[in-house]
């Protein structure tokens, strides 16, 4: 990793002169203000910075503004005696800072302890400085890069789809991508999730409703649906959307129009709609919980969300990612992950996917004492969260032998073992090339 310095010094060039004597592999910029480090800092990367005669000398409060936005910088400091007796700047120190020196400077000492702090940045860097990628599904691998071929593909039409997959593992995000990627970018995204709204008011929400269409109807209310017009729907959870208005939703999705409660005239409308659930919809239908036809409307386009275990290469890129998206919320102190955390979250299970390791992540930030979060701040208490590698082989290893038997008892009818399986056909094919089966 290359050593570059950013040095904030607000006195004269002495100091300077001399630490450049004892740090001549280093390449230095030296700025005079914290503006001037602001425009470094986005110009360019620096894992090491020196405040020379800042804590102390400018505002605790503009110092802590500032050294909160460059929480990745492993900040040194060099400060004087009143700075040293004052308890905001020592809280400064305390907060911010790896390690200080007092005036005036050591330089050869100094400079020891810049290449320690450079030493030790490059060593949590593979973990608590990962890059995180900008794109909604973030991840590399093989499972979330085939989601990322699938919505690029997805949102080139306007087709209905159907997406599947387990609770928290990621589905609204995947809806997010298919209409931000698609030519409806630039109009509403409108998500419902049909199983948190009351059965009595879901039509009323979806569809609108004319004044005095019911008791308390005081006046004309546009549905979601028409908010969305030109747009993309969300409708999460479709699986929980009752049985009357599944009909309503067919007729909207056959001739692309709608009528608001009370009301006698049909409004045309121009919306695309992604529905999302974890039930199995297939199973749904055979149960006779959910219309068949309705299924096979939205079905046009399925897509299947991976579960986080079987994204093992991407779980410390999301800690990485969570980890910089709720910076606010964590102390200044806190710089990453410890080894153990890292440890701990590559052998867990985690049966709440991606919503449970952004959860277990922000409990983390908040409750972390170090300057690294450590296996207990995420939760791991109990030996028994992390799921031992053997037990792990020994699942995909019973998920083998299963779907291979019903692959014969089906005579290797894909449909048949997806059916008895309690999977989709999307599924089935998924799993086949996961376990490396051939029909």
């Amino acid at each position: 990793m290359e050593r570059r310095l950013l040095y904030i010094a607000l006195g004269g060039d002495r100091s300077a002169r001399e630490l450049a004597e004892h740090a001549a592999n280093w390449e230095i910029c030296r700025v005079s203000s914290l503006s001037e480090a602001t425009r470094e800092l986005r110009a360019g990367p620096f894992t090491v910075g020196l405040l020379d005669g800042v804590i102390g000398v400018l505002r605790p409060r503009e110092v802590d503004l500032f050294l909160r936005a460059h929480s990745h910088v492993h900040w040194v400091g060099v400060v004087g005696d009143a700075a040293l007796a004052s308890d905001a700047c020592r809280d400064l120190i305390a907060d911010h800072l790896y390690d200080y020196h007092s005036e005036p400077i050591d330089a050869r000492r100094l400079a020891h302890t810049l290449g320690h702090v450079h030493g030790w940045a490059a060593l949590r860097q593979p973990r608590s400085q990962a890059p995180v990628p900008t794109s909604r599904q973030v991840g590399v691998s093989s499972a979330i890069t085939r989601l990322r071929e699938q919505v690029a593909r997805v949102a080139r039409t306007s087709a209905p789809v159907l997406i599947w997959g387990e609770s928290g593992s990621g589905k609204e995000l995947a809806a997010q991508a298919v209409h931000e990627q698609s030519a409806r970018a630039q109009r509403p995204f409108i998500a419902v999730n049909c199983g948190a709204i009351a059965p009595n008011l879901i039509q009323s929400e979806l569809f609108g409703h004319e004044k005095g269409a019911f008791t308390g109807a005081m006046r004309d209310k546009a549905g979601l649906l028409e908010t969305a017009n030109g747009g993309t729907i969300f409708l999460d959870e479709i699986a929980d959307l009752p049985k009357e208005l599944q009909a309503t939703l067919l007729r909207f999705l056959q001739e692309k129009t709608i009528t608001r409660l009370g009301a006698t005239r049909a409004l045309p409308l121009n919306v695309r709609v992604i529905a999302a659930s974890h039930v199995n919809l297939q199973d749904a239908v055979a149960r006779g919980a959910f219309r068949e036809d309705l299924y096979y409307r939205l079905a046009v386009l399925p897509i299947t969300v991976p579960p986080l275990r079987e994204r093992r290469d991407d779980l410390m890129l999301l800690a990485a990612h969570f980890f910089e998206q709720y910076a606010d919320e964590k102390p200044p102190r806190l710089k990453g992950f410890s080894s153990g955390a890292a440890t701990a979250i590559l052998s867990y299970c985690w049966p709440g996917n991606v919503r449970e390791l952004m959860n277990r992540v922000r409990r983390a930030m908040v409750m972390a004492e170090g300057r690294l979060i450590g296996a207990s701040d995420l939760g791991f208490d109990d030996p028994l969260d992390s799921a031992p590698p053997a037990l792990d082989d020994t699942r995909l290893q019973s998920e083998r032998i299963a779907i291979q038997a019903c692959l014969d008892r089906s005579a290797r009818n894909v449909s048949r073992a997806a059916r008895e399986l309690g999977v989709s056909r999307t599924t089935m094919y998924r799993l086949l090339g996961k376990h490396g089966l051939r029909l």
